[in-house]
């Protein structure tokens, strides 16, 4: 089983979308299951981004319950379009979102944590189907309110869930082909780096743009997970970052 991550900018039209189907489609043919974990369509100006949901209002400011529920909206848009097109291109699979996919979480509005992740909604999906989508960075909590995991949290569900499902690796996918030597949206002749230790890794997570969430790289390395950081406009290898 291996995890899949398909961040924003890869869910943000329907032409990008069939990349992630093809990528999904590479994996079934080597994989037995896949859990495919999203973030919300596009950035910050597109209608279902996670930005663009928070500026509905400027009351979400003194709700933050509400705005966590607004903004949850975003990644369930985002799993039921993937799961309606990959039906389409006939790629059976299921969506559990919320309380169905089992993932608990504590501490507070907008930057919760994951207290817990029960599998066995997730494992007896796998009864009836290999892919199972996962709306990312969010949870409910002990009251059933829906919890979001910070900026990045996506992230922080995707490796989460590989280690509670003992999965081979989280493979995320990227607008770059991999870790590289610096931004390349601000610095040109930087190159691609093949392999990375966990530890090292994280040290490159302290800017402006980091490629995934710091706390979820921290937790990568708390339980071993390797992690597959790739293009997804490519073919091509990308950075294999291990403990």
């Amino acid at each position: 089983m291996i995890i899949q991550k398909f961040g924003g900018v890869a869910m943000k039209d329907e032409q990008m979308r069939l990349k992630c189907i093809n990528h999904i489609n590479d994996g079934l043919k080597e994989y037995d299951r896949i859990v495919i974990v999203v973030s919300a369509i596009g950035r910050f100006g597109d209608p279902y981004s996670t930005d663009s949901l928070l500026n509905l209002t400027d009351a979400f400011a003194s709700s933050t319950a509400a705005s966590d529920l607004a903004v949850s909206c975003g990644e369930l848009i985002s799993a039921a379009v993937l799961s309606a097109e990959l039906a389409r291109a006939g790629v059976a699979n299921m969506i559990l979102h919320g309380i169905q996919a089992g993932i608990t979480t504590a501490g507070e509005f907008g930057d919760g944590t994951i207290a817990h992740i029960n599998t066995t909604p997730i494992l007896n999906s796998f009864e009836s189907t290999r892919c199972v989508i996962i709306p990312g960075f969010q949870g409910v909590d002990d009251n059933n309110n829906v919890m979001t995991l910070g900026r990045g949290g996506s992230d922080l569900t995707a490796i989460a869930l590989a280690a509670a499902l003992h999965a081979s690796h989280v493979e995320f996918f990227k607008d770059v082909p991999g870790v590289m030597t610096n931004d390349p949206h601000l610095v040109e002749n930087c190159h691609k780096l093949d392999l990375l230790k966990l530890d090292d890794f994280i040290h490159l997570l302290d800017c402006d743009r980091p490629i995934i969430q710091k706390r979820a790289a921290l937790h990568a390395i708390k339980k071993a997970i390797p992690l597959y950081i790739r293009g997804i406009a490519s073919t091509e290898s990308g950075t294999w970052i291990t403990p």
